[in-house]
C-alpha cells in the first residue's frame, strides 16, 4: 500500500518509542496510513532513518530521533524537538521494551534492573515528559504497552512481568490524574506476537505457543498497531484507564 487510505489520525502528532522494528514499526506505519504526523524514536539511527522513510513513502509527515528511554535528558530533548518542529503532541505510544528472561533463582540483578529500567522507568520518563504539553493543550492520548504476562505472569519472566504489571498501575493512575485535563490513558496487553524477539525462540516452543491460542495463530504486529490506532483516534473518545487484551483468546 502506498497511499493514505484512512484518516482517523489526520492532524495528530504522534510519538512512538521503539519504532524501528516489530510492533513499534508496524504502529508507525499504521499511524502514517491513518494520516498522522509520526515522530519515530529508537536506539538505532539506521532503524530510525528506515522507519521515517517508510512513513514518508506513505505520504505522511515524519521525523525521527535516537532516544534511549532510560536517559531522561534524551527523552526531554526529543519531546522539545517534536514540539519545536510540529507545535504540539497529541499521542504518545510507549512501546519501547526488552526482555531478559531467567528463573527467579537464576536471574541476575543486572537482568532485573535493566528490564525494569527500560520497561517501567522508560515509560514513566516519556509520559512525564509529554504531560505538560498535553495538559496545556487540554487534550492528548498516552498508550502504554503492557502484556498478557503483566496480567497473568509467566514462567521465567519475573522482571518482565513486574514491569508490565507496573505499566497497568501507571495506566490506571494516570487515567485518574489526567482524565480531568482531557487526556486519555490506556494500555494494550498483547499475547504471542510474531516479532524479532519471538524469532529467537526454538520452533518447537513457537508451535506450542500457537497451539495454546484459540485462533490457532500467532498475532501479527499489525494486529496490535490497529488497536493502538483506534485508541489514539477520536473513535475511542470515552475509553480511559482500560487495559485491552489482544491475544487471540489466549487467556480464555
Amino acid at each position: 500500500m502506498n497511499t493514505l487510505t484512512a484518516q482517523r489520525l489526520t492532524g495528530k502528532v504522534c510519538i512512538i518509542t521503539g519504532a524501528a522494528q516489530g510492533i513499534g514499526l508496524a504502529t508507525a506505519i499504521e499511524f502514517a496510513m491513518e494520516g498522522a504526523t509520526v515522530a519515530v524514536c529508537d536506539v538505532r539511527q539506521a532503524g530510525v532513518d528506515q522507519a521515517v522513510a517508510q512513513c514518508q513513502a506513505l505520504g505522511a509527515h515524519a521525523a525521527g530521533w535516537v532516544v534511549d528511554v532510560t536517559q531522561r535528558e534524551m527523552v526531554d530533548a526529543m519531546v522539545q524537538n517534536a514540539l519545536n518542529q510540529f507545535g504540539r503532541i497529541d499521542v504518545l505510544v510507549n512501546n519501547a521494551g526488552i526482555t531478559q528472561d531467567a528463573r527467579l533463582q537464576k536471574m541476575t540483578l543486572a537482568q532485573f534492573d535493566r528490564v525494569i529500567d527500560v520497561n517501567l522507568r522508560g515509560v514513566f520518563h516519556c509520559a512525564q515528559a509529554v504531560s505538560d504539553a498535553m495538559v496545556a493543550q487540554g487534550s492528548g492520548v498516552i498508550l502504554n504497552a503492557s502484556s498478557v504476562v503483566g496480567i497473568y505472569g509467566n514462567f521465567g519472566q519475573t522482571n518482565y512481568a513486574a514491569s508490565k504489571f507496573g505499566v497497568i498501575g501507571f495506566t490506571k493512575t494516570w487515567a485518574r490524574e489526567l482524565g480531568p485535563k482531557g487526556i486519555r490513558v490506556n494500555a494494550v496487553a498483547p499475547g504471542f506476537i510474531e516479532t524479532p524477539i519471538l524469532a529467537t525462540m526454538p520452533a518447537k516452543v513457537i508451535d506450542e505457543m500457537r497451539d495454546r491460542v484459540p485462533l490457532k495463530r500467532l498475532g501479527r504486529a499489525q494486529d496490535i498497531a490497529q488497536v493502538y490506532a483506534f485508541l489514539a483516534s477520536d473513535q475511542a473518545a470515552y475509553i480511559n484507564g482500560a487495559v485491552i487484551e489482544v491475544s487471540g483468546g489466549l487467556t480464555v
